[in-house]
């Protein structure tokens, strides 16, 4: 077994080995910092961004919770639920599945906005066919990327977006957009990180001749694939696959994987320590 493919295998769980089997949660140690939470109800000013981010291995997290709150004479409840902002590249079909997951009552989050680079993505149909606000904002008409990206920054604030997420963008994201959303930008990618980084992962896969390959949704940094881990699902890879078929298959995860990723986010139960990420009970 090669080294990244260890450290992929021994960064997550499974059962058995079946296709599907995602990361159990750990219980924080006593020693360890519990996050902090956000009470986000209906009718409070959102939260400003953080002035500045402080080092992973010593910070207290500041996430966003969803806490139900009694409303009415009934003591009925209602809550505020995770607004996300969506920036897609391509065909959005993990968006689709985070929007038919928003769809339950009881989802704490919603897309609130979807931007793209790319004005043929159909991503921006599949926002626009639910009534969700979409939009193009072309990097080449900002010069820069730092301009490009203070546009979206701006256009992701103006909807009181909470957690940005990436579905099929592709495009780096750049340091300062992380500091305006500090531990708030999630994405997902067709490995076992920290196997078969950047494109084409899946013919990375097959050409290297792994017997399990997956997903990875991650937190994100400002390296490529790289970020603090949140969820893997593991699917085999078969004798007769093409990287269509393994495509096919790992997606079907990706699709399952996504939405409970940024449900455990939304409930406020994801605690970054270094590389790790805990979920809480």
């Amino acid at each position: 077994m090669s080294t990244a493919r260890a450290e992929a295998l021994s960064s997550f769980s499974v059962t058995k080995g079946r296709a599907g089997a995602t990361t159990t949660g750990h219980l924080p140690q006593k020693n360890s910092r519990l996050v902090r939470r956000w009470v986000s109800m209906e009718q409070q000013p959102l939260p400003p961004a953080q002035e500045k981010e402080s080092s992973r291995s010593s910070s207290t997290r500041q996430t966003f919770a969803m806490e139900r709150q009694p409303s009415g004479p009934e003591g009925s409840c209602r809550m505020r639920r995770a607004r996300l902002g969506v920036l897609a590249s391509g065909r959005g079909t993990n968006l689709e599945a985070i929007i038919a997951a928003s769809q339950k009552e009881d989802y704490p989050a919603e897309v609130v906005v979807v931007l793209s680079d790319n004005p043929e993505a159909t991503a921006l149909e599949r926002a626009r066919q639910h009534g969700i606000p979409a939009q193009v904002v072309p990097p080449r008409e900002f010069g820069s990327r730092l301009r490009y990206e203070e546009a979206l920054v701006r256009i992701l604030r103006d909807y009181g977006v909470d957690l940005v997420v990436l579905a099929g963008y592709m495009r780096l994201v750049g340091r300062e957009f992380l500091r305006a959303f500090p531990d708030r930008v999630m994405n997902i990618h067709p490995s076992l990180l920290p196997a078969f980084p950047g494109l084409e992962a899946q013919r990375q896969a097959l050409e290297y001749g792994v017997k399990i390959s997956g997903c990875t949704v991650h937190f994100v940094d400002a390296e490529m694939d790289h970020g603090p881990i949140i969820l893997q699902a593991a699917v085999p890879v078969l004798d007769g696959d093409t990287v269509e078929s393994l495509a096919e298959r790992i997606l079907a995860e990706e699709h399952r994987l996504y939405p409970e990723a940024i449900r455990l986010w939304a409930e406020g139960r994801l605690q970054i320590e270094g590389r790790r990420v805990r979920i809480l009970a």
